[in-house]
């Protein structure tokens, strides 16, 4: 037989060792030990992970490689963060905008990041994100898998004209329905913004994504009313609620009442570490809270959690690098999830459950999946977490799109190995 890729002697992140990859037309069409045949180009793994792309299920590419424009947050608040967008967003260009996005997606491509949901504003009446997006969708559809969300980040009521602008983006081919209720006058008017947006959703057909209790208060509690209509209209497995960091100061009682709900109602889960661990407890002195979700708990419940990255130099932070094992890093540092399992499961946060919640199509390693994945600098997942491996090889439908040199120094010392592999230095290595 003969492919366009044959990857030989890979290793999975089930465990399985010394897999072939045999790729045609874009597809995967065997995985399996000693495939033979012709291939138009032969990767050797060499024992190293191959995995499926990273996918960012929660970002604002609108705002990305904005930093100190027009100046810094100096407080380095959620607040003035906000302050800060609106003082940039009457300045932006459709221009500017694709060219900061385009920029980004080159840096996400070369990390194995192959899939994205973008929040986009929409509170600015010109819809300039929106119509920068738009464009950006289509140059970038043959290499990455880019999806929008139209986000009023003034509030769905808060801001006069923000109803009639969600509505004009989701006609202009917008993917997915956003909101933020927190960030609405009332708790009364958080509830009715969930309540309209989701009825919206479900009238056209669409997903709903919104942050949710990003917040530090407790009485925050509009992922329950999420979850509620999400039951109510039948929107089971379509809808994530993102953030969800009022949990963290929850009761234990309700929070018992609560992941339940969430469960039953199918409601994905995204947590921000990057974010969450910087813009939270800002009121706390000590004590201090974490600011991540409770992610331990709802993997208990089998609730699905992901993790994004939601910015990188921008107004609200001034960090990052499209690197979604960074961000699983410090998922699992935060939540504290230091067993074996459950560093493996942070992996999965950045891979396989954030391409569940966007409904990725063809997603995998399997025949008959899209022959899209990465291979990593590392023995195993949670060895490319502890390394944030270098990605050797990126793939989309069977084509090499980036590649790296290993990761390797070389010594002069006297009586030592002249090569250090930092891959080598796995347990049982």
């Amino acid at each position: 037989m003969s492919f366009d890729l044959l990857v030989k002697n890979a290793k999975l992140p089930d465990g399985r060792e010394r897999i072939d990859i045999a790729c045609r037309d874009g597809r995967i069409v065997a995985v399996e030990p000693g495939i033979s045949g012709e291939a138009g180009r032969v990767i050797e793994a060499g024992g190293r992970l191959v995995s499926p792309p990273f996918v960012d299920s929660h970002f604002h590419m609108d705002a990305t490689l904005s930093l100190g424009l027009p100046r810094m947050n100096e407080s380095g608040t959620l607040l003035e963060g906000i302050a800060l967008w609106g003082e940039l967003k009457p300045l932006l260009t459709v221009e500017a905008v694709v060219e900061r996005a385009l920029r980004y997606c080159d840096l996400a491509v070369s990390q194995g990041l192959l899939a994205i949901r973008t929040h986009v504003d929409v509170c600015d009446d010109r819809l300039t994100g929106v119509e920068a997006l738009l464009e950006v969708c289509e140059k970038v559809a043959p290499y990455l898998d880019l999806q929008l969300v139209a986000f009023p980040q003034d509030g769905l009521y808060r801001s006069p004209t923000a109803e009639r602008n969600l509505v004009r983006a989701l006609d202009m081919g917008v993917d997915v329905v956003g909101g933020i209720p927190h960030f609405e006058r009332t708790m009364e008017d958080g509830a009715r913004s969930v309540r309209a947006l989701c009825e919206l959703a479900a009238a056209r057909g669409l997903m709903v994504d919104m942050h949710c209790d990003e917040s530090d208060d407790p009485m925050s509690r509009h992922i329950e009313t999420l979850a509620c209509e999400t039951q109510r209209l039948g929107l089971n497995g379509r809808v994530a609620g993102s953030h969800l960091t009022s949990m963290h100061s929850m009761d234990n009682y309700y929070v018992s009442k609560l992941l339940p709900l969430i469960a039953e109602a199918q409601v994905h889960a995204i947590a921000n570490p990057l974010i969450n661990i910087t813009l939270q407890g800002r009121h706390d002195t000590y004590p201090k809270r974490r600011g991540q979700t409770r992610v331990p708990e709802m993997r208990k419940h089998g609730i699905n959690v992901s993790f994004g990255h939601d910015c990188v130099m921008d107004p609200w932070y001034s960090m990052g690098s499209g690197d979604m094992l960074e961000v699983a890093s410090m998922g699992l540092h935060v939540a504290q999830m230091m067993s074996r399992d459950e560093m493996r499961y942070a992996f999965e946060c950045v891979t396989t459950h954030p391409a569940r919640a966007l409904g990725l199509q063809g997603y995998g390693l399997a025949p008959g999946c899209n022959a899209d994945f990465v291979l990593l600098q590392a023995a195993d997942t949670i060895e490319a977490i502890r390394l944030r491996a270098r990605r050797l090889a990126v793939v989309r439908r069977g084509k090499v799109i980036a590649q790296s040199e290993p990761a390797i120094s070389r010594l002069s010392l006297e009586g030592r190995p002249e090569i250090v592999d930092p891959a080598t230095y796995a347990p049982g290595k």
